[in-house]
Formats: structure tokens, C-alpha cells, sequence
């Protein structure tokens, strides 16, 4: 299945902050922000999740769920989030499975170096579960003002 704008969203079922397992099809019913980075605490990542902080109840008012994937372990997502108090909840993909099903696990290169990682994509799923809009090789600055743009935009309250 290619993962792309109008059609449904692969489903999943990974580790959570909360200490809960989090499954898509539970957030039925409401708008989630599914977004992709590659590690917890580096500079860009740290970036992104801050941003999403920092607009988190204007994200929380247009009725969206914020979701943060990598494939770090709960343990580092633990320190992430207590380091920079993130209000929302962030996923453990260490097999990357979910990556690979939304198509967000690539061949990088790294200083001449060709690894895989995550390239950093960010996908609104309506409350239906269908993708609304994705956004591939996310640059951090005025992300997070795109997503809520595109939420006004789709009617989302």
C-alpha cells in the first residue's frame, strides 16, 4: 500500500510514554498529528518536538492528537520528554515497523556514509483515518504553523 494523501492510514499498534500501547484505529473519531523524527535530544529533533510544545493546546483546541515516532526506546522518550516537559505522548518504533509502513525508513547519507534513518514526515489523519495531508523532509521552522493551517483549513475544531 502506498502511503499517500486520501487514503487510509496504515494502522498500528506501538509502545507509548503513557505506559500503554497505543493503537490509530483507538483515536478514531478524532484528528491526529502523526510525525515522524529521527532521535530523541538532537538538535533538529529537539527543535520540532519543542514546537509541537509550544502549540500544543492551540493543537489540542482544533481537536488533534499529537503523536511523536522514532526509533528510540521508552527509555530515552522518558528523558526526552522530562527534559523539555512535552505534553504529548511519543511512540516506540525500535523495529521500524511503522516507519516502513508509512514509507518514512530510508537509505540516508551521512558524511558519505549511506545508513538508514528516518526522513522527518508529518501526516494528518482526519477522524475518519484517512490521510489528509503528509508532508515528506519536513523543515522545522514553521512547521508546526503549516499543520494548524491545514486543521483551519479542513474545518477541524
Amino acid at each position: 500500500m502506498t502511503v499517500s494523501e486520501g487514503r487510509e492510514a496504515p494502522d498500528f499498534k506501538l509502545d507509548a510514554s503513557t505506559g500503554k500501547k497505543i493503537a490509530l484505529k483507538d483515536l478514531r473519531g478524532k484528528w491526529v498529528v502523526l510525525y515522524f523524527y529521527p532521535k530523541d535530544d538532537t538538535p533538529g529533533c529537539t527543535r520540532e518536538a519543542c514546537s509541537f510544545r509550544d502549540n500544543h493546546k492551540r493543537l489540542e483546541a482544533l481537536g488533534a492528537v499529537v503523536l511523536g515516532v522514532s526509533p528510540d526506546d521508552l527509555k530515552a522518550h522518558d528523558k526526552f520528554i522530562a527534559k523539555y516537559d512535552l505534553p504529548f505522548t511519543l511512540l516506540a518504533d525500535p523495529e521500524h515497523t511503522v516507519s516502513q509502513d508509512y514509507g518514512v525508513w530510508i537509505e540516508k547519507n551521512m558524511y558519505g556514509k549511506k545508513i538508514m534513518g528516518i526522513e522527518r514526515s508529518t501526516f494528518l489523519i482526519n477522524p475518519e483515518g484517512v490521510i489528509h495531508k503528509a508532508w515528506r523532509k519536513v523543515k522545522v521552522e514553521a512547521h508546526v504553523d503549516e499543520v494548524m493551517d491545514e486543521l483551519k483549513a479542513a474545518g477541524a475544531e
